[in-house]
């Protein structure tokens, strides 16, 4: 039974085309994962399903829900659909949530807005959707707030709240691309019960080609907001047709190849380092508890090195690295650089912190919108004591934006205006220009699309033969820590569990808590093995 139809669905915005005659349908109990580059028109699809598009849009085609023309439905019609016939789970669930209101009362909430129980049973109705979901009563109380649960829990109140009446149909956009491998899998594991338990259809937007292969029934492939090709999983696998849908799993598994790494004395050296939060008080007058993030965390970064650190969220990660770039003070234990502490008399040493620099995951976020892109990435000239002026800062102003694959000219635009990616090269070409002998890569390619990835990797490979880097890459995407490393370390639970040469620790992980790890991790099937199987 078909319980989503679209055909030839065309979006407009201010007259700009951003869909082209999109078809396709979904039936129920199953999963069709619709995939491609940023862009594409995959979200916008959802959005126009959910009545939910831009303004000054204009949709035309058709979308038929059960048998119902969703295009001639009004608002108020719509919002009946929303949430009771079709739910919703987005991206960011931290933007999707209240941050003032606690989760028992946001689940309820979808409950009582369709008028569908008494606040009474709606609470208790949204205790057992969040059981459901994996937040058991007893450590996950109705009376939490989102800021204190971590990004899996998040999303998982996030689907508690989209499957609260059990739609028909639930659409996932992205749901697991901030998420590490172990609670991907869960969350994965989890949308797939749903389908099989409420036997309802599910649309899944994500540009996670490993995740696709193993969850959908069926593929759409999106360009340009046209659909270039669709089929059965297991079909379109075996036999791609469109020149861009085989660019899109080429790039999905690309490696690349690191110059060989040197014998070099230590750059980076954490000894025993320890770092404990203070809990806030249960109880007046009870002396107050800690909790320890980082506990006993020794290692080594030598010159010339690039160290992995992988772990799930929480296994503090972040918080050994503000200690390393001098933004938090461990209680005990030293962290050197260069044989220099990160700490001198409880104040960070300058000396040292501009030896360092750091690449976050968003790059649109770590930048200032309203300054041009020669102020932006000149910005660690301020910790110089003789700054470049003139014609200096100009020629490597130029000479940075050269090596990382974009133009001289570009120095005069906005941020606003490069894509994700080049965005995410301007943040590396700020991290090159005082020449640092240590830069941090903090989940810098995570959000990126898998073409988009493959040209970072590139550009880093490319860095490392031209500047000699040394960086630290923390990231939860295994298979790309597997290919820019020589070496990674194992975090659980503020401990190194394990630490080696990179192939030698993902070929062979000695630690039980390495192996789940690489286990939970989706994997590109192979597709010339998998061709002859079908």
């Amino acid at each position: 039974m078909t319980l989503l139809r679209i055909k030839d669905l065309s979006l407009q915005i201010a007259g700009k085309p951003i869909l082209k005659d999109v078809s396709f349908d979904i039936g129920a109990g199953e999963i069709v994962a619709v995939t491609g580059e940023s862009g594409s028109g995959k979200s916008m699809t959802a959005l126009a399903v959910m009545r939910l598009e831009p303004d000054r849009s204009s949709v035309s085609g058709s979308i038929l829900f059960d048998e119902v023309e969703i295009l001639t439905q009004t608002e108020a019609q719509m919002c009946g659909v929303r949430g009771q016939a079709v739910g919703m789970v987005f991206q960011e669930p931290m933007t999707a949530l209240n941050p003032v209101k606690t989760i028992g009362d946001q689940v309820a909430e979808t409950i009582l807005v369709h008028g569908a129980a008494s606040k009474a049973e709606a609470m208790a109705r949204a205790r057992d959707l969040l059981n459901r979901v994996g937040l058991p009563e007893d450590r996950f109380p109705l009376s939490r707030y989102p800021h204190e649960l971590s990004g899996g829990q998040r999303q998982r109140v996030v689907i508690a709240m989209a499957i609260a009446l059990r739609p028909r149909l639930l659409i996932a956009d992205e749901p697991t691309t901030a998420l590490d491998v172990t609670t991907q899998a869960q969350i994965l594991d989890l949308l797939k019960d749903l389908v099989r338990e409420y036997g309802m259809g599910l649309l899944i937007i994500t540009h996670d080609l490993a995740v696709v292969a193993e969850l959908a029934d069926r593929i759409v492939v999106m360009r340009y907001g046209e659909v270039v090709e669709t089929g059965a999983t297991a079909a379109l696998l075996a036999n791609m047709q469109h020149p861009y849908t085989r660019m899109l799993f080429a790039a999905s598994g690309h490696q690349v190849t690191l110059p060989e790494r040197q014998d070099a004395p230590p750059l980076l050296e954490v000894r025993n380092a320890v770092r404990d939060y203070r809990l806030p008080r249960t109880r007046l007058f009870q002396p107050p508890e800690t909790f320890r993030a980082v506990n006993d965390v020794s290692f080594a970064l030598h010159k010339g090195e690039r160290l992995g650190l992988v772990g799930e969220s929480g296994c503090g990660k972040s918080t050994l690295t503000r200690a390393i770039l001098g933004l938090e003070e461990v209680q005990s234990g030293q962290i050197l650089l260069d044989g220099e502490p990160v700490f001198a008399g409880h104040k960070p040493n300058l000396s040292v912190r501009r030896k360092m620099q750091v690449v976050f995951q968003d790059p649109f976020g770590s930048f200032n919108p309203r300054h041009r892109v020669d102020r932006l990435i000149t910005e660690p000239f301020h910790l110089q004591d003789s700054p470049p002026t003139g014609s200096e800062r100009s020629d490597r102003i130029a000479e940075m934006l050269v090596a990382v694959g974009l133009s001289p000219d570009d120095a005069g635009k906005y941020i606003h205006q490069f894509s994700g990616g080049q965005r995410q090269r301007i943040a590396i070409a700020r991290a090159l220009i005082i020449r640092p002998e240590l830069i941090l890569f903090d989940e810098a390619v995570s959000a990126l699309d898998v073409s988009v990835r493959a040209q970072i990797l590139d550009l880093l490979a490319e860095l490392c033969e031209t500047y000699n880097l040394t960086y630290l890459f923390i990231s939860h995407d295994l298979s790309v820590v597997r290919t820019v490393t020589d070496r990674v370390l194992v975090m659980k639970s503020g401990e190194i569990v394990e630490q080696g040469d990179t192939e030698a620790v993902f070929g062979a992980p000695s630690h039980p808590y390495t192996r789940s790890l690489i286990e939970a991790a989706p994997v590109l099937p192979d597709l010339e093995t998998f061709s002859r199987s079908i």
